[in-house]
């Protein structure tokens, strides 16, 4: 019965190991390339464990496409000193991000500028939204 429990226990903890590292995991994403966008804001969710700020972007034919972009927590913004207003809808912000491997019109955030022209709410400000740079960040280099 020990022995039972024990490996019970063993595998519950791996299993738990394992899954918050898939969570947190970046795979998803080409950390090796930045790519620099700008578009209105359609939705921003402050949420936990990541937030996520909804961007409608004009390709080169003018056409709209609504991109999905995936930040740190309200935890990791409250540190960079992002303020809950510095980002709503109906704001143009610029941003630096890592596309999707896929294609599809996701990134994750490094970087957020907004460009909406309020001062008191840190316009041309660049902020990390990634909380510390993130993947394939270069020490040192903003």
């Amino acid at each position: 019965m020990v022995m039972r429990s024990l490996c019970l226990s063993l595998v519950c903890v791996v299993s738990w190991v394992v899954s918050a590292s898939a969570h947190h995991s970046h795979n998803n994403y080409d950390v090796a390339k930045w790519t620099t966008m700008e578009g209105k804001v359609t939705e921003v969710h402050r949420l936990v464990p990541h937030s996520w700020i909804y961007i409608d972007v004009a390709d080169a034919k003018g056409q709209i496409a609504t991109w999905a972009l995936e930040g740190t927590g309200p935890g990791g913004l409250e540190k960079a000193g992002i303020k809950l207003n510095d980002v709503r809808p109906g704001d143009r912000i610029r941003v630096r991000c890592h596309l999707l491997k896929d294609g599809s019109t996701g990134c994750l955030l490094g970087f957020v500028t907004p460009i909406h022209g309020d001062a008191a709410r840190g316009n041309g400000i660049e902020r990390d939204w990634d909380g510390g740079g993130g993947p394939g960040f270069p020490a040192g280099t903003p």
